[in-house]
């Protein structure tokens, strides 16, 4: 092959910003070695040369967001015939930004949607300013930038600092979440749970998962999912759970598969690996979708209610907050209890009320029983 393009990532990932070059124009490369590092949005990849040869170029630089089916690297070597989705002459990344700033109106040339549209007068006022057209949104006629706009972006980083650009996990959960605002009509519906009966060390996030698997059992229309776009209503047998993972770049869910057949320690085995591997950024794409209703353990932190987020094609999700002590009747007195708050979220387009309210319950006297 003369050019190595982005392969199939899986797991519908059409885009992966690259992290690290293990080579450079000049190398010499084999089979299976590791030449670029890049970040989708749900792992770190580690990408291997497909073949043996020797770099002529590499395309994009670190931080570049590339896509499926554009080039990486180009061989030394006789051209050969490029059957990927890239078609005319591929130019290094510096070389290509020398080629978009000769845009000019009324030219034939046009910048795809990730350039911005300025005049050449503009781009000379940003670059004065210190500027980032990328990061601007032009008000002007076929939303060109405009002086007004690129000297507002400058007042606002002197004012208030350089703008960051959302990157791997936190511009998919971006995404995602303004997805699921546009299209699930979402209901949350919260109560509490007396477990002052569980032990000092119980396990609280283990209790919740097999709550949910009894609970998906007797309602099982909140284990599910919901295709908008043609209508088709999926109930679920296996119960595969997604499990909110906070880290410092973001919310991350990789899915505890079949809880409901599985043992506490196989159960807690997997919940500590698919963590770990969160952690280090080494979980397989594979292991971040799929799930049929989701867990948020927000309480651990901080926070009695929430307002849970429905990530579609799933219609569930219930949260747990923190765990607070009130005063009850004992009927022989009153004593201190320990009560576990908890939210339920659901599509309301396919869920009605009942449902919800039944799948809420049912996890509540799971959860209250004594073993």
């Amino acid at each position: 092959m003369k050019y190595f393009k982005l392969p199939d990532l899986g797991e519908g990932l059409q885009e992966a910003e690259i992290v690290e070059w293990h080579i450079k124009p000049g190398d010499s490369v084999t089979t299976g070695q590791t030449i670029v590092s890049v970040e989708t949005a749900k792992a770190i990849v580690d990408i291997p040369a497909p073949q043996d040869g020797t770099i002529a170029a590499c395309f994009g630089e670190e931080g570049d967001l590339i896509h499926t089916g554009e080039p990486l690297l180009e061989f030394q070597g006789e051209q050969q015939e490029d059957t990927g989705t890239v078609v005319g002459k591929m130019e290094a990344a510096k070389e290509q930004h020398s080629e978009r700033e000769q845009f000019v109106i009324g030219s034939p040339y046009r910048p795809g949607p990730s350039v911005p549209l300025a005049t050449p007068a503009i781009r000379a006022l940003a670059k004065r300013l210190k500027v980032d057209l990328s990061k601007i949104s032009g008000t002007g006629n076929h939303h060109m930038i405009t002086s007004d706009d690129v000297e507002r972006a400058a007042r606002l980083t002197q004012d208030l600092g350089e703008a960051q650009s959302l990157k791997g996990v936190r511009r998919s959960m971006a995404r995602n979440m303004a997805k699921a605002h546009a299209e699930v009509v979402k209901v949350t519906i919260n109560d509490d749970v007396d477990i002052d009966h569980w032990p000092a060390k119980e396990d609280i996030t283990l209790r919740l998962v097999r709550a949910i698997a009894n609970a998906s059992k007797q309602e099982p229309n909140l284990n599910a999912w919901y295709d908008s776009s043609n209508d088709t209503f999926r109930v679920i047998e296996k119960v595969d759970l997604g499990i909110a993972v906070d880290t410092p770049d973001g919310l991350f869910v990789p899915v505890l598969r079949n809880v409901a057949e599985r043992e506490p320690g196989d159960l807690r085995e997997g919940m500590n690996r698919l963590r770990q591997d969160v952690k280090n950024r080494t979980i397989p794409p594979s292991e971040m979708s799929g799930a049929t209703i989701t867990l948020s353990n927000y309480g651990t932190i901080a926070g009695r209610y929430g307002n849970p987020i429905v990530v579609p094609p799933m219609v569930a999700i219930l949260g747990a907050g923190r765990i607070y002590s009130n005063v009850v009747d004992t009927g022989i007195g009153f004593a201190s209890h320990r009560f576990l708050p908890l939210s339920l979220s659901f599509d309301h387009r396919v869920i009605t009320g009942g449902e919800a309210a039944r799948f809420l319950k049912a996890v509540m006297d799971d959860l209250a029983m004594t073993d």
